[in-house]
């Protein structure tokens, strides 16, 4: 499975982005897709994940009420539309997935197999 993400770019403070990942294929029945990031000298951390056959979701504590993760299962493309961006929000952002994950292994990036190249967003105070 390829992903392709797009979307990062500058911002200001308080404004608003939104980033596309699209899967070359639906391999799995159950797939996971799923947003992280890494700010400079961070580690990668969760955002939020989406399944793509039931559209569950979660968030980290971070971007919850902010951050809202969709999908277009006919495109195999998963949505983050975040608002009220903050610069602690600067990172590149990573979409990824992966069809075996139980459901307390979405927030770990170790877990998943498939990953994208990655969009920068920065946001400017």
């Amino acid at each position: 499975v390829q992903l392709q993400a797009s979307g990062g770019g500058p911002v200001q403070a308080g404004g608003s982005l939104r980033l596309s990942c699209t899967a070359s294929e639906r391999t799995f029945r159950r797939m996971i897709m799923g947003w992280f990031r890494q700010a400079p000298g961070k580690e990668r951390e969760f955002v939020a994940p989406i399944s793509l056959s039931d559209g569950t979701t979660s968030y980290a504590d971070s971007v919850k009420g902010r951050f809202a993760i969709s999908r277009d299962t006919a495109k195999n493309t998963v949505f983050l539309q975040m608002n009220v961006l903050k610069p602690e929000d600067t990172a590149v952002y990573y979409c990824a997935a992966d069809g075996t994950l139980i459901r307390s292994s979405w927030s770990k990036s170790t877990a998943y197999d498939h990953w994208g190249q990655g969009t920068l967003v920065t946001v400017s105070s």
